[in-house]
């Protein structure tokens, strides 16, 4: 019997995938804290907090793999190679990403190059960043009044004006986009021509659990210009539905007025 090396604490020669969930270390699972310690190679991405990279053995061979939008560092199958490199090398690897591997994170292609390589692996969970981001700003995805059915989409696929969103977001549901920054004006025009009205709430939700952290209101027909007016850089999850306006940023603003009320008021009268 082939004994499964991926759960064996000892193994040798092994890769573990591990969620660094949004931003915060105190974030990070135990077990997840508990593998970081027995790294040899960390292969990390761009954008994880250095206390969360201070949690592996300070000999560990450290491997930034960082991508930016329209420009990767190392491409994917330049990782992959990276992972099979190592893993066949008899190392402790851990491959650190942000969120969950699993979630817009191509952890399963990963998984994949590895499996076919002979080289053990494993996933360890993380929080996701919209799960991090959205339970911050006290903006729940799904509730009995508002919400009955959650999304994810990525705002920077191939063929966006091509996918059809229609039904993923609307009365009754919630849609959450990552990497929809740069196409903010895009989604927006996007959904509006697929039937979501230009006064459904929407809420960007930048820097999500980390310093500087920011929850933005606004109205779909406006996305695009606040992204824009606020200068809204990445990461940051983009959330539309009407559970937005439980968010802890309803703000109020001089009257009492809710502001995204005062949006559609404005939005009704430019109309």
């Amino acid at each position: 019997m082939v004994k499964d090396h991926s759960l064996d604490s000892q193994a040798r020669g092994r890769v573990i995938l591990i969620g660094a969930g949004p931003g915060d270390p105190d974030l990070l699972t135990v077990r997840a804290v508990r593998h970081l310690a027995m790294a040899e190679v960390l292969i990390h991405d761009g954008l994880i907090d250095p206390r969360v990279l201070d949690l592996a053995p300070a000999d560990a061979l450290r491997i930034s793999v960082a991508k930016k939008r329209d420009r990767h560092t190392v491409p994917q199958e330049g990782i992959n190679a990276l992972l099979v490199e190592h893993g066949l090398a008899g190392k402790i690897v851990v491959r650190l990403k942000g969120g969950d591997p699993f979630i817009f994170g191509r952890g399963g292609e990963e998984v994949e190059a590895l499996r076919a390589a002979g080289v053990a692996v494993e996933v360890i969970p993380g929080i996701s960043a919209a799960l991090g981001a959205s339970a911050e700003a006290m903006l729940p995805l799904t509730h009995r009044d508002w919400s009955s059915a959650v999304s994810f989409v990525a705002g920077t696929c191939k063929g966006l004006v091509a996918q059809d969103w229609s039904g993923l977001a609307g009365q009754g549901r919630t849609l959450v986009i990552y990497m929809g920054v740069t196409t903010a004006q895009d989604i927006a025009d996007k959904l509006m021509a697929q039937g979501v009205a230009p006064d459904m709430p929407v809420a960007v939700l930048e820097r999500g659990t980390l310093p500087g952290a920011r929850a933005m209101r606004t109205l779909l027909a406006d996305l695009g210009e606040m992204v824009s007016r606020e200068q809204v850089i990445s990461p940051a999850i983009v959330i539309i539905g009407e559970v937005v306006r439980l968010s802890d940023a309803a703000d109020k603003l001089a009257g009492g007025e809710d502001k995204l009320e005062h949006l559609a008021r404005q939005l009704e009268a430019m109309a």
